[in-house]
């Protein structure tokens, strides 16, 4: 069964919501990218453009992969979809691909957008 965390990272995801949350007790302001698990663990690719982290945040935001029975206080908003300028590599956050925001998403996710 689903975290509480996966179910509000899933819902924002399908309806491209932004998302609060902390993470390792560090504010967050995201966008869920990739939702998923690896090694059994839920997990998410997300692009972080606000907030904080341990190691800092670019002014232009930055691509973040996030365990997610690391993340609390999870809030759902309306604002713009953020991700991103350019994601040129492919991404080796999440092993089991449950959703996709790409709906041409090359690693065939459990549930399409």
């Amino acid at each position: 069964m689903p975290s509480r965390a996966y179910d509000l990272f899933s819902q924002a995801l399908l309806a491209q919501k932004q998302v609060l949350c902390l993470y390792d007790g560090y504010p967050r302001e995201l966008c869920p990218i990739i939702l998923g698990h690896s090694n059994g663990q839920e997990k998410a690719l997300t692009y972080q453009f606000g907030g904080e982290s341990r190691s800092g945040l670019p002014r232009a935001g930055q691509w973040r992969c996030l365990w997610l029975d690391k993340v609390s206080n999870v809030q759902l908003r309306d604002g713009p979809w953020r991700a991103g300028n350019a994601h040129t590599q492919p991404q080796g956050c999440v092993q089991t691909v449950d959703l996709d925001v790409n709906p041409d998403s090359p690693y065939n996710p459990a549930r399409r957008i």
